[in-house]
């Protein structure tokens, strides 16, 4: 509302805030006024006279007194003409009702409680604020004042009543005017020039919480605290600011908060004008409350739904994003150093398969409550995916942030999440990077915490803990890693690679059992060309990503198996290959077995090559994976055989069926005496352990005719076919 809109009822306020000011004032003195008066002219009689005489005395004194009064007993003893009109009744038609009767509903209770503690004799308030309804059905605001006196021997309350507004005047705006202010939906307070309160309309007494029976005469500062809404500070007193400055002072922009008695608030823009007579002087200031609580909370609903996780309540990615900006701005100046944590949760999705996604919302709350307790309160904690979480630890070194770390790994180690009848061990992986001078964007800094994080996921065991610092992350940039990274992950996450298959030829030809295909992977780029992968596979390795390549290639090949989209001769079988991060991978077997069954494949067509260095590396792993599926009667060759310094006391423990003599033996191997005499070598020495032999990379006829007279038992090579996509293969 706008101030000109109001001026012309606030004039009128000004002066009948200071008549209501008047009568307030004395109220209270007329009613016992009234009540010494009856008193006295009891006590004057010599002889009491009959009853009804006594009781038309009093009638005729209440009569000429010019004050509404009631007397009350258990019910109205009498009333005189002034408070009866006031209720649009004849006295006659009062006696015998109770008072409450005669007010609004909710006031009755307020007047028969004062009744019943005047009779008593317990404290009761001398004032109180009521509201009725004139002849004309017309609601009027009473201020009743009371007090006791004795009458028949008896203790009877005596009312008598002020109106707060007079609604009848000899101006006919007068009563319009009244009502006009109690009707505009914004709060009118005034006050009188030092100040104090001397009106209040309807709706500032609601803001308010008090009525103007209990505000009256107090400073607008004794009645509520004006603060900030935004830092909580107390701003000065808008009204004495008003009558000491002669100016308007505004407060609507600075979302006031006004605390009441009771300790609710409510958001107020507010306005302090000076009232001027009409002689031309300030006679107080009238104040403008405009209620904005359901709006400013709109407002607030709304950000928080914008900033926060719907299901978690904890800040959402874009809000971290923000956060984190503001950190990348303080650490490159150097006044602060920050890490930044990604969380990654192990074995969750067996949560929602098992027991669906309402259990699985569930656990999330949980572990959100469990993150949040587990750090600092100057830490941020978001949820940034499905079900990965990110810390912000501000102006903490990389030590504190690892202790850190780790107590939310064993608070999360600790939590059973129990679901029905099903109890759930979750595992989590948590990647960190430090924040310095020389940190990159939020996204490459949230692609590198999720890079260290994937390496964390990957190291053997659960609850692991992986530092990417910044002086890693540099580098890594400047090596293009990171791009790498967020292309596979995206790859990964939209299926974005393709099969490719090469030939394995036997030797001689015609031969009914070993490897008759290998399966190649190959990336998809965002334009269509075919990645091939000694472009990527340095950093899926990096970042641990090749246990996520593998299963993707393994779940594609026994599926294209399965449906016979990939055809292999009967007995022979297609070469898949494992990398060495794939068989520390304490999950993969289970996966294998699981594709197996849900494709139909049999054991026996399918043989997995692995590296002898990876087999060296992962012994322990390498034993189990092998051990299980070649008892299920998958084959296994052994890849880049003589590569490495591997220990064929360790190798010759697998039940291994082939090798594949690594491809630098076999370049210019028609012509290379000393190559030939490797490879020869090599054959003999598999041949003692019974082992089949694959020549890989033959690259020319001179080559393929050596390997053949050499005696190797399948060749596989540009010299017999390169490799083609897998559909073109069926």
């Amino acid at each position: 509302m706008q101030w000109s809109l109001n001026m012309v009822a606030l004039i009128v306020l000004a002066a009948l805030g200071a008549f209501a000011l008047i009568l307030r004032a004395r109220g209270h003195r007329h009613a016992r006024a009234a009540a010494q008066e009856i008193e006295t002219k009891q006590r004057s009689e010599a002889a009491p006279p009959p009853l009804p005489l006594r009781d038309q005395s009093l009638g005729e004194l209440l009569r000429v007194i010019h004050d509404p009064v009631l007397l009350h007993g258990q019910r109205i003893v009498l009333a005189n003409t002034r408070f009866a009109a006031l209720l649009g009744r004849d006295p006659e038609d009062l006696v015998g009702h109770h008072l409450a009767e005669f007010v609004t509903a909710e006031y009755s209770d307020l007047v028969a409680d004062t009744v019943r503690r005047r009779l008593r004799g317990d404290p009761a308030a001398d004032l109180c604020e009521v509201e009725v309804h004139d002849e004309d059905g017309q609601p009027v605001r009473l201020e009743l004042s009371n007090c006791t006196m004795r009458h028949h021997g008896a203790d009877v309350v005596v009312f008598t009543a002020t109106p707060i507004l007079p609604l009848h005047s000899a101006d006919p705006n007068h009563s319009r005017a009244a009502a006009t202010l109690d009707s505009i939906g914004d709060g009118l307070v005034s006050t009188d020039l030092q100040g104090r309160i001397d009106f209040v309309n309807r709706r500032a007494a609601f803001l308010l919480g008090q009525s103007l029976a209990e505000v009256g005469g107090h400073l607008f500062s004794e009645i509520v605290s004006v603060v900030d809404e935004a830092d909580r500070l107390a701003l000065i007193d808008p009204v004495m600011q008003c009558l000491s400055s002669g100016t308007t002072v505004s407060m609507g922009r600075r979302a006031v908060v006004l605390r009441s008695k009771d300790g609710s608030e409510r958001g107020i823009e507010l306005s302090a004008a000076p009232l001027v007579g009409s002689s031309g002087q300030i006679e107080g200031a009238v104040v403008l409350l405009h209620d904005v609580t359901e709006l400013r909370g709109i407002t607030r609903q709304m950000s928080y739904q914008a900033s926060h996780d719907g299901l978690t309540g904890l800040i959402n990615r874009r809000e971290f994003e923000r956060r984190l900006e503001g950190c990348l701005e303080t650490a490159r100046s150097g006044r602060q150093t920050h890490v930044l944590c990604y969380l990654d949760l192990d074995r969750f999705k067996a949560v929602n398969d098992t027991s669906g996604h309402m259990a699985g919302d569930a656990m999330l709350r949980e572990m959100a409550a469990l993150v949040k307790d587990a750090v600092r309160d100057s830490d941020t904690v978001a949820r940034i995916g499905g079900d990965e979480f990110a810390l912000l630890l501000i102006g903490c070194p990389l030590e504190k942030a690892m202790q850190i770390a780790q107590d939310v790994a064993a608070v999360i180690r600790e939590f059973r999440f129990v679901w029905k009848d099903k109890i759930f061990q979750v595992g989590v992986s948590i990647g960190l990077v430090e924040i310095g001078r020389e940190s990159a964007s939020p996204e490459e800094m949230l692609a590198a915490a999720d890079s260290a994080c994937y390496v964390a996921k990957n190291q053997a065991g659960g609850y692991q803990i992986h530092v990417y610092s910044a002086v890693e992350e540099v580098a890594a940039r400047h090596r293009g890693e990171i791009h790498w990274l967020q292309r596979l992950q995206h790859a990964l996450r939209d299926g974005r690679f393709l099969l490719y298959t090469q030939q394995i030829l036997a030797s001689p030809p015609g031969s009914q059992h070993g490897p008759a295909l290998e399966v190649l992977v190959r990336l998809i780029g965002d334009d269509g060309a075919i990645i091939a992968p000694g472009e990527f596979f340095k950093a899926a390795e990096r970042y641990r990503l090749m246990p996520m390549v593998d299963r993707w290639v393994v779940q594609a090949a026994l599926s294209a198996l399965g449906r016979g989209g990939l055809r292999i001769q009967p007995g022979r079988s297609l070469a898949i290959n494992i990398a060495g991060q794939t068989l520390g991978d304490t999950g993969f077997l289970e996966f294998v077995v699981d594709c197996l069954d849900r494709t139909g494949v049999l054991p026996q067509q399918v043989c997995f090559e692995v590296s002898e260095s990876s087999v060296i590396a992962n012994l322990e792993h390498a034993q189990r994976f092998v051990g299980v599926l070649h008892g299920m009667g998958c084959s296994f060759a052994l890849d880049d055989f003589g590569s490495g310094i591997g220990s064929f006391t360790s190798l010759k423990a697998l039940p291994i069926d082939y090798v594949k003599i690594d491809g630098a033996y076999m370049r210019n191997l028609g012509t290379d005496s000393v190559n030939q005499a490797m490879v020869a070598a090599m054959v003999d020495l598999a041949r003692s352990l019974h082992f089949a032999v694959i020549a890989e990379q033959v690259e020319d006829q001179a080559s393929l005719a050596a390997a053949q007279r050499i005696g190797v038992d399948f060749v596989q090579g540009y010299a017999i076919s390169r490799p083609e996509p897998m559909q073109s293969m069926t």
